[in-house]
């Protein structure tokens, strides 16, 4: 279902709510954008909590970052040239969403992927999670990094910094986020308990033909890659 220029704004803002809820976000930490019919795109503004978003506070922009509606003295995320990136390599990806859920970022603070097929879910849904090359925030250098795992991935771990999700639309790239995040706990949990037990390529290569028939969008980085 197509929803209004309206409800994209308040689509945004009940996704920033849930957000800064999970505790993924702190301060102004954090930012998400949904691309519109138009090709332009709505974002989250620099400064501002994920808690006070309001639709008004929200900036219009098009691809090139420039400001096409604004209240005043607001201005898109500092890390606009991120999502933009994430549109110009993946013609499929409709919304981005950045955060810093805890767990999945002391992944990447540790530079540890999530690269196990441990967990049901998560093999279908995301299948391996990379660590990114560093990229000085709000650079070019975070887009040139994240670009090249953009053709195998929907979910990332920004070394010493956060993650980046995306999808077909802004529900989508937010739940991934938060499969990420449950995946990124249950992985500690195994790692404490002696290490998780990963399934075998068999059971992994069933797993991912049946994101055919859950109708799963986006990319999957498959079980090749990363055999081990």
């Amino acid at each position: 279902m197509k929803l209004s220029y309206m409800e994209v704004r308040e689509e945004i803002c009940e996704v920033c709510k849930r957000m800064w809820q999970l505790g993924w976000v702190a301060a102004n930490d954090g930012n998400v954008s949904v691309k519109l019919d138009d090709n332009t795109f709505m974002v989250t503004p620099t400064g501002i909590s994920k808690s006070f978003i309001t639709p008004e506070k929200l900036v219009h922009i098009d691809e090139k970052g420039n400001i096409l509606e604004a209240e005043e003295g607001y201005r898109p995320s500092s890390e606009i040239k991120m999502h933009l990136r994430c549109y110009k390599e993946r013609e499929d990806v409709k919304a981005a969403v950045h955060a810093h859920p805890p767990v999945a970022t002391g992944y990447a603070v540790a530079n540890k992927p999530l690269d196990d097929y441990s967990m049901i879910e998560t093999v279908v849904a995301l299948g391996s999670v990379p660590v990114t090359p560093f990229g000085t925030p709000s650079t070019d250098e975070v887009p040139e990094a994240i670009a090249p795992y953009l053709q195998y991935h929907d979910a990332m771990l920004l070394q010493n910094h956060g993650a980046p999700t995306v999808g077909s639309d802004l529900m989508t790239a937010y739940y991934r986020m938060e499969t990420l995040e449950l995946f990124a706990k249950i992985s500690l949990n195994a790692h404490l308990l002696g290490g998780a037990q990963e399934l075998t390529k068999e059971q992994i290569d069933r797993l991912i033909n049946m994101r055919k028939d859950y109708k799963v969008t986006g990319k999957h980085p498959g079980y090749k890659k990363y055999s081990k």
